[in-house]
């Protein structure tokens, strides 16, 4: 996909992923298992779920744990592509 799709993708998606107190660790099979499903996946990280830690920090562990390719992140939220 070229950018121009992404961002177009990332505006139409809504977060399916709430990542709270738990951490990211408790999202990241479902995480696997809708981008097996879907283009594009939203995840809000919650001010719970962040401690020390930025929405970018976060997002990175996410992608690395989780094999996804973080897209970008927009406040508390990130997308990630297959």
């Amino acid at each position: 996909m070229n950018k121009k799709e992404l961002r177009k993708l990332s505006h139409e998606t809504d977060a399916t992923i709430w990542v709270g107190k738990e951490g990211v660790e408790k999202v990241i099979e479902e995480l696997k298992g809708q981008l097996r499903e879907r283009k594009a996946v939203k995840v809000k990280l919650l001010q719970s779920s962040r401690g020390e830690k930025s929405t970018e920090e976060l997002a990175s562990i996410l992608a690395e744990r989780s094999g996804a390719k973080m897209y970008e992140t927009i406040g508390n939220t990130a997308i990630f592509v297959r």
